[in-house]
């Protein structure tokens, strides 16, 4: 393991925002970050990140809410899908089981770049009855629909050929920079470059995958209200691209100041703001398991 690994940002991660596994009734088991009590929110990090980046968004919530973040299948601990080429659907039956196993029967599903596209896969399948509020931010849509499928194969191959060139070590020190608004402080880089630098190949080489052959767009308007938010930075999703999603998902967009892709991390204390909003608004007096 690197030293990249070994050093923790963030010193207050393990006790604020724990991490265990949860056995599935599959067999798979996933990684969790869990902390607070009240009406759950699930968060879903996207293809560079982790469960541990929402650390200070879910230090900000968990007075009012019951915060779980997970490790998408693949990254951390939680094993990788059988299928080679998964799709977000694929993510979503996993989440399903995740969430039936915790005992979360309403929450407000935030996801965060790719993680939006699992979890408006999630929202608008298996699990629609499970969630009560869709909150997308910076939604990565994929290169899945028949006109972006050339510029879907070229991104495929760039990103796999780099993890190749430079392995992940190399990627967490090249990206960060990208993910962040133009003037980042030191401790933002150390933490996307510290979750970056965690990733497991094969999950990532998945992760491609599922971006470069999947639209966030082909599943369909969600039946529960959505709202769409971007850093106004943001130079991976740009905000009008995200604005563009928002039409046509029929929700509401707005910008995070003074953030880049990166959000949770650059701008914690906006981005739990907005959270814990839509979670006042959709579960006021709901409790949850």
């Amino acid at each position: 393991m690197n030293m990249a690994q070994t050093r923790i940002p963030a010193p207050s991660l393990p006790q604020s925002f724990p991490e265990r596994l949860v056995q599935l009734a599959d067999g798979a088991q996933v990684a969790i970050r869990e902390c607070g009590q009240g009406p759950a929110v699930v968060l879903l990090h996207g293809i560079g990140s982790g469960s541990a980046s929402w650390l200070h968004c879910a230090q900000r919530l968990a007075a009012s809410c019951r915060v779980i973040a997970w490790d998408a299948p693949g990254y951390g601990q939680s094993t990788p899908l059988p299928q080679a080429q998964p799709r977000a659907g694929d993510y979503a039956a996993r989440l399903e089981l995740l969430l039936a196993e915790l005992g979360v029967e309403r929450c407000l599903l935030v996801g965060h770049s790719l993680g939006a596209l699992m979890a408006t896969a999630y929202a608008s399948g298996v699990g629609a009855a499970r969630v009560g509020r869709l909150l997308l931010i910076s939604p990565a849509r994929g290169y899945g629909a028949p006109e972006l499928r050339d510029s879907g194969l070229r991104v495929r191959q760039q990103r796999l050929d780099n993890l190749e060139r430079l392995g992940i070590d190399g990627l967490a020190s090249e990206r960060t920079a990208r993910l962040l608004g133009p003037n980042p402080s030191e401790g933002a880089l150390a933490w996307v470059r510290w979750n970056m630098a965690r990733l497991n190949p094969h999950g990532y080489r998945q992760a491609v995958e599922l971006l470069c052959g999947d639209d966030l767009l082909a599943y369909g308007v969600p039946a529960m209200p959505c709202e769409v938010h971007c850093g106004e930075a943001d130079g991976i999703t740009p905000p009008q691209n995200c604005s563009a999603i928002a039409r046509l998902l029929d929700a509401p967009f707005s910008m995070i100041p003074g953030a880049g892709h990166a959000s949770p991390i650059e701008q914690p204390e906006v981005v739990a703001g907005r959270i814990g909003h839509a979670q006042r608004h959709s579960f006021q007096g709901t409790a949850n398991g």
